[in-house]
């Protein structure tokens, strides 16, 4: 089977349109579930914080599989990539299986274990029962989809999320507005959105990649263990971030009373999540002509490719947030009229100016280094500067100096600003020509 690769751009535009999709998503759940009440939004905001925890298990193999995928994909053994699918799949499914069961029949017991508040345990009791009980649909989801996003079909896995998304919010408005059924309601048609996304993703991958016809095949173990050498520092990286924000968060919340700095932080996060997308899916698509690249030997084009994917990223981030930052106080007043908020929200925007600069290269260079094999150097450097520079940072500038959610986002940037730097050395240095996973 001939495989056809993609150029950035066609990687680049499905993919982020798809991150949107995802981001809009909830979004267009929260503001549809503010009709049941705030507390129904808490309930189901700290459920799907406690799912989140859970999905990173699954992300050990489905970011592993990639990079196996596509460097196998570039050396030209399909069947081998097939065979990674295959691996992924089963891991995932009985892990999916064994975590449903237990968020099913757990739920109020996890709850009362991490102290939710009680006016909110019956909605997230319920919310957590439905959707962490179907949590195996989290899991096999990005198997199908990276296997699509590996041979180059990007747009499938698209389509995938827009009709996910169309039911959702079909299936919300009747649950909610015709049947009454609140928080229940949203989790039902969350859970049936999921499973027509899992539908189209399965039917493509059958339908348009016939690498199991192909019979090159290594052992098992082999290609697990080069699954797991990629999946699982990435999977801890993410682990670690969720506390170091968690972290951050708890020092916001300490800074005023009235919770005037955290609030203003959700609402900067909600602007700058545009930028975001574009950013995490340059990454994204860049990683997977990286890894077709290492697979074919190119490592020049690989190390040309990563450097313009950079550019591209730092030239886009900083138009963007810049024009976020100017034009703040008349996107702030969608939310809000306070104009004290409306002068902090445009403080962080423009410290978030450089914040996105080190973030959309930290994550190209992050990404590319990941599937190239050296997964560990990232986490080790991430494990370090998160703590060091967020989580510290956020503490000695916003509490100790007293510059508040202002100080949180200097210490936020510096963290990604210092780990971009590092990234963009050790990509510069060459070492991830001698990490590639396929034994020749």
């Amino acid at each position: 089977m001939q495989t056809e690769r993609k150029s950035l751009r066609q990687l680049f535009i499905p993919i982020c349109l798809e991150t949107l999709c995802f981001m809009l998503a909830g979004m267009v759940d929260t503001l549809m579930l503010s009709s049941v009440g705030d507390k129904a939004v808490g309930a189901v905001g700290t459920a799907n914080t406690y799912i989140g925890i859970f999905i990173i298990m699954f992300s050990v193999i489905s970011s592993g599989m990639i990079a196996v995928m596509t460097q196998y994909i570039g050396a030209g053994r399909i069947g081998v990539a097939y065979q990674a699918r295959q691996l992924g799949l089963l891991f995932n499914a009985i892990l999916g299986v064994l975590l449903s069961l237990v968020l099913f029949f757990c739920s109020g017991t996890i709850l009362e274990m991490v102290g939710v508040a009680e006016l909110l345990m019956e909605y997230a009791k319920t919310y957590l029962k439905i959707v962490g009980g179907c949590c195996i649909l989290n899991a096999l989801i990005p198997i199908f989809s990276s296997y699509l996003r590996a041979f180059g079909h990007t747009r499938q896995s698209l389509a995938a999320s827009i009709a996910g998304n169309v039911v959702n919010f079909i299936l919300n408005s009747i649950f909610l507005f015709v049947f009454q059924m609140g928080v229940m309601g949203v989790a039902i048609a969350t859970v049936i959105s999921r499973c027509m996304n899992l539908l189209i993703v399965m039917y493509f991958a059958h339908k348009l990649v016939r690498a199991g016809e192909d019979p090159d095949r290594i052992p098992n173990r082999k290609v697990l263990g080069q699954i797991v050498r990629i999946g699982l520092p990435s999977a801890l990286e993410t682990a670690l971030y969720n506390v170091a924000m968690t972290l951050v968060i708890r020092f916001l919340n300490q800074m005023d009373a009235e919770g005037i700095n955290v609030t203003a932080r959700s609402y900067t996060t909600q602007i700058t999540n545009f930028s975001y997308c574009v950013g995490a899916a340059l990454a994204q698509a860049n990683a997977i002509m990286t890894g077709w690249r290492i697979g074919a030997r190119e490592y020049d084009d690989c190390d040309r490719g990563t450097r313009k994917a950079a550019v591209m990223g730092v030239c886009v981030a900083t138009v963007m947030e810049a024009l976020l930052a100017v034009f703040s106080p008349w996107i702030m007043r969608l939310f809000t009229d306070d104009p004290v908020m409306i002068g902090l929200v445009g403080k962080l925007l423009a410290i978030d100016i450089v914040l996105e600069i080190g973030r959309v290269s930290n994550l190209v260079y992050g990404n590319a280094l990941k599937t190239s094999g050296d997964a560990v150097f990232t986490t080790v450097i991430a494990s370090v500067f998160m703590y060091l520079c967020a989580v510290g940072g956020t503490y000695v500038f916003g509490i100790r100096l007293e510059l508040l959610a202002v100080g949180a986002y200097i210490g936020l940037a510096m963290d990604e600003c210092v780990r971009a730097i590092c990234m963009y050395f050790r990509w510069r240095s060459g070492k991830w020509r001698q990490k590639e996973l396929i034994t020749r």
